[in-house]
């Protein structure tokens, strides 16, 4: 598919995910907002490979505070490639969570075509979309660039790395778990969300 025609799919994605009202709230950046936002996500300019881990295990005390949480930790994995054909900097994203009362880990994943400013430019937010309308994420930065901050609408998950229609799902936001901020840690953290040998050798030297 042309890139002409998956950019407005991916933005319709990205404004269903961070719950944007009116297109008119979103537009997208230049290559030097583009550029610096990479800079903040993977501390440092990505070069032909980055990554970016955020983890958070939500304690007893937090819980307590939201009864009507579902989601019991989440670790979130950006990704960044300079693409062979396109020469071009494509970021990814891999999420995964466990619920509060439910047994077995969960995952998604996607591609990030889009950064983008929200509201009126006050927030630059990276939007992630799940292939066949499977959902998506927004992740936007914590002004220290120390925590990610997730929105979802809606987002196909699998259960225990299982993407078949059997294992299908989504997370769906409710009242406690449309919005996540997610702690800056150790690219190691994330080592679960990857499958794939090569590039989980290239994620533990980076």
């Amino acid at each position: 598919m042309k890139l002409a025609l998956v950019l407005p799919l991916v933005l319709a994605t990205f404004i269903g995910a961070v719950q944007a009202g009116r297109a008119d709230d979103v537009r997208e950046v230049t290559k030097a907002e583009a550029d610096t936002f990479n800079a903040r996500m993977y501390a440092g300019t990505p070069g032909d490979k980055a990554y970016a881990c955020f983890v958070r295990r939500y304690d007893a005390n937090h819980l307590a505070r939201h009864p009507q949480q579902r989601v019991a930790a989440m670790k979130l994995l950006i990704s960044a490639e300079v693409d062979k054909e396109d020469k071009q900097l494509h970021n990814s994203f891999r999420l995964g969570f466990r619920y509060r009362h439910r047994a077995g880990d969960f995952d998604s994943s996607g591609d990030c075509h889009h950064v983008v400013f929200v509201k009126d430019g006050n927030e630059v937010r990276l939007g992630c979309g799940v292939d066949c309308e499977g959902g998506g994420i927004g992740v936007a930065l914590s002004r220290d660039d120390e925590s990610a901050i997730v929105r979802l609408t809606r987002v196909r998950v699998w259960q225990n790395n299982k993407p078949d229609d059997d294992a299908e799902q989504s997370l769906v936001a409710g009242a406690d778990d449309g919005i996540f901020r997610l702690d800056r840690t150790d690219n190691a953290e994330c080592t679960s969300l990857v499958t794939d040998r090569k590039e989980l050798a290239a994620l533990r030297h980076k």
